[in-house]
Order: C-alpha cells, then structure tokens, then sequence
C-alpha cells in the first residue's frame, strides 16, 4: 500500500504541477497524494522567465509560484500555447531571433533565461533588458567543457571554442547542433557583457524528468516497464550523472533568491552512482518482469549502436569520454543544490510518460528520437548468443 501511495502522490504531483494528470483521479483530499508543501520566500521577486513552457520552464513557474513570487512569460507563445494563461502576471509575446519588442520598458529582479543556445539571443534581448534587470541567470550546458576525457571536470575547466569561420551572431540552425557547446560559451560570454557582475551561469548535465522530449532517460523506464530480456551498456559499473529537471528548476529560482552570481555545474546525483544502479534502480519502481543483459561495449560498437543515442544516459567510461559522466558539482551542492531520490524521478517520468498519445509511447520503443528500437535490441542480442556460442565451442 505504501508503494501504490507513492506512485499515486506522484502523480497527483504531476498533475499539478504540469496539468496533464487531474488530481481529481485519485481524491486529493488523501494525505498520503498531497505534495509536499514549498515554503513561501522570505521576499517576493519579480521574475521574467524566457522560454517557461517547455523543459525546464514549468518546472520554475510552479516552484517560483509556490514561494510567493511574481512571475512573467516571454515567448513565441507555440510550445504548449497559453500553458499558464490565468497562473502567472503577464505572458508576453515575441521573438528572441528578431522581436523583443514585448520586453520594452519593463523591469525585473531577475531573468532566467532557459532556451537560448545563440548568443544574439542575448544580445537581442538586452536591448531591452539591459539596465531594467538586478539578476540575469542563464541556463548553460556542461557540453561546453572541451576536453570531456577530464575526470573531475569543474567550473574552471577548459571550454569550447568556435572554430574561427563560425560568426556566433549569424543564425545557422545546424549550427545549434555542430558546435553546441562553443556557441553556449560565446553565449555565456555575451551574459557577462550585457549584464557585468550581476550574472549567474547554471551548467546541468543530462536533465531528465517529465515533458522531456529527448527521450534519453524516459527511454529506460518506458523499455523497463515493457519487460523482457533488456539489452544493457558494458559493464554495471559504469558511471553515470544526471538532474531531475525539478532540482534544477528549483535550484534555479533559489540561486535567484540568494542572488548568488557565478558559475554552477548542476549535476547529480549527489553521490556517485552507476549505470546498473540506475537501471536495477528504475527496474525497482515497475511491476513488469524484465532482466537485463550486459553487453560489453567493443561488441556494441562492431553492431552500430550508439552511446548516448542507442544506449541512453550511458558514454564510455574510457578514452575522449572518460570523464563525461564523472564532473565535479561539489561547487553547486555547497550553494544548496538538493536532490530528489531516483525512485522518485524514475516514477515521476513514467507517469508523466503515460499520459502521452499512444503513438509517442509506441515510438519510444523503436527508438524515433533516442533509444533502441526492440526489434533491433533483440537481433543485437541475439547476435551476441551467436558469438558467445561460438567462442564456447572454439
């Protein structure tokens, strides 16, 4: 009974929080389904959200909301258009490529700016910011860091650069995936400019958790909760990081309220944890009978599969990757970053995951966006008998 509560007290905390599960469902009025209380600010911000409706954005609207401050939407009003029509102060409408026009004349204590990958998309918006903003907080990326074999990787690691016929004020769309991580420096850089010694830099790794759409951890609760014989990465001890996007978010809005300014890897868990923690660890939330192989990495490769893509959350721990999944965030948890636990992020995601179409949830188990399609999770493996077979017998 106790398990069933914590799902279903999960759930209500989804619906919530993101409107996609009614509380309704399952009686709120159960103590055991209530989310935990947030405690109100000791002030009240004023808060400009730019983005608010994909990732990361409902997230902060909800905790900023929670504890007592004034929050204001700017974007182009098409990712879940009117998502918090009638909960927050004002949604503004434009364009971070070529209309801020919305943001003329108005002032804030703090922007927490979530989508932006080019740094004319700060340029664009300082033009009505800069000078109206006590606080900018700008969501980065621990892609930017250059050489990713660093174990132990921190906030003064070397970073990205732009290759020098690369203009990161001309808006190339490929250009967002090609050079991601050196185009989040060049936008870092563009922050410090417009707002000098009032900015604050967040670097998350993998952010995982509900209305992620990447598919990257989604994928192993969605294929755990399928069951069966699950292709696993290497070896289970392997390393892997990732955020719960409710930690970031809230990490976020409380970096707002300290106004604490610098630079801040966000990474979890707090402790070291493993890729076959995690995976017995989701196993551990479903009820579906399921075990898992593990296939040692060189096989993977000679069979086209992908880390990161294929085998989701996981990179070799070895050679250019080694230190990928073991980056320093002691610098964030001494500034009072806290983690939710992974039965709670895993239950989470696949509740939210539930409440998708049927197609998507479909699609998750051919691996459309990331993952591994089953049918070819079962010829890998299948492959891997052969080959287990023959050395047997040779």
């Amino acid at each position: 009974m106790t398990d069933r509560r914590d799902f279903l007290r999960t759930s209500v905390a989804i619906g919530g929080a993101l409107g996609l599960v009614p509380t309704a469902l399952f009686g709120a009025q159960d103590p055991f389904l209530l989310p935990p209380p947030v405690p109100k600010a000791p002030a009240s911000l004023n808060i400009l959200i730019l983005g608010g409706t994909g990732f990361t954005g409902p997230e902060q609207v909800e905790y900023a909301l929670a504890r007592g401050h004034r929050v204001t939407l700017f974007n182009r009003n098409r990712t879940r258009p009117d998502f918090f029509k009638g909960k927050v102060a004002e949604e503004l409408v434009g364009d971070l490529n070529n209309d801020t026009s919305a943001l003329k004349g108005k002032q804030f204590d703090v922007v927490l700016d979530n989508p932006t990958t080019f740094p004319a998309w700060v340029r664009n918006a300082a033009q009505q910011l800069r000078g109206n903003v006590k606080h900018y907080i700008f969501q980065s990326t621990t892609s930017v860091y250059s050489d990713q074999s660093i174990i132990g990787l921190n906030e003064n690691s070397p970073v990205a650069q732009l290759p020098a016929d690369v203009d990161p004020y001309t808006l190339v769309p490929q250009d967002a995936s090609r050079h991601y991580g050196a185009l989040k420096v060049r936008a870092e850089q563009e922050v410090a400019k417009q707002y000098p010694g009032i900015s604050t830099v967040v670097r998350p790794c993998l952010i995982v958790g509900p209305l992620d759409r990447t598919d990257r951890f989604t994928y192993w609760p969605a294929r755990i909760d399928a069951g069966g014989e699950i292709l696993a990465p290497d070896k289970p001890e392997d390393p892997c990081q990732f955020i719960d996007v409710r930690d970031l978010a809230e990490f976020s809005v409380r970096l707002a309220e300290a106004r604490a300014f610098g630079t801040y890897n966000v990474i979890g868990p707090e402790k070291p944890m493993t890729i076959g923690e995690m995976l017995y660890g989701v196993k551990a939330i479903t009820a579906t009978p399921g075990r898992f192989t593990w296939v040692p990495w060189p096989f993977l490769q000679e069979q086209g599969i992908r880390p990161w893509r294929h085998m989701t959350v996981w990179q070799p721990p070895y050679g250019a990757t080694a230190g990928y999944q073991r980056r320093n965030a002691a610098k964030a948890i001494a500034a009072g970053l806290t983690f939710r636990s992974l039965a709670d992020t895993a239950r989470t995601t696949l509740a939210w995951h539930r409440t998708r179409p049927q197609a998507e949830q479909e699609a998750i188990l051919r691996g459309a966006v990331n993952g591994l399609d089953m049918k070819r999770e079962a010829e890998v493996l299948a492959a891997w008998y052969a080959k287990a077979k023959g050395a047997g017998e040779g």
